[in-house]
């Protein structure tokens, strides 16, 4: 039986709120433990538990020489979307970590960017059973235009996390 985890415990409770507050209180959680993310200013938009939008603003700090969205930021963009995915969809006694990551730049961005990072069924039921595992995210990077300036391709392991020593 999967060990309980406080992450989607959380999750699962503040959607019960009006979206705007729920948005709110799961970008300050987020930030707060990743806080790269948090001087970019990234916004969790929403989550369903098994897709999560993210936002990054086109905002001064995180603009590149031309002023679009930097190319690091938009990484950072979709690493912590498909990351809080996984991280939500975990056993609480399980440690998520990034494998790999390829990005292809497509196009200039425009505007503000938004990732949309989504889990399978079958994805979800593996990674609650396997105690090790790796899974390729689903993720898609839009710019303001609604296009893609950046290709994606974001594999996710899990080991089991190491009991913290007395």
């Amino acid at each position: 039986m999967p060990v309980s985890n406080p992450l989607r415990k959380f999750v699962d409770r503040v959607n019960h709120y009006p979206s705007w507050l729920s948005a709110k209180l799961m970008t300050w959680v987020f930030r707060n433990k990743v806080k790269l993310a948090g001087t970019a200013k990234i916004d969790i938009l929403r989550t369903d538990g098994r897709s999560v939008t993210f936002r990054q603003r086109n905002i001064k700090r995180t603009q590149n020489h031309i002023g679009g969205v930097h190319a690091a930021a938009m990484i950072l963009l979709a690493e912590s979307a498909t990351g809080f995915i996984c991280g939500i969809n975990l056993p609480g006694d399980k440690l998520p970590l990034v494998k790999s990551m390829n990005f292809r730049f497509v196009r200039r961005s425009v505007g503000d960017m938004q990732a949309v990072a989504t889990l399978t069924d079958a994805q979800i039921e593996q990674m609650q059973r396997d105690e090790k595992g790796a899974i390729t995210v689903t993720v898609v990077v839009t710019d303001q235009s609604g296009e893609q300036p950046i290709e994606c391709d974001i594999v996710w392991a899990w080991v089991p996390k190491k009991p913290k020593a007395a």
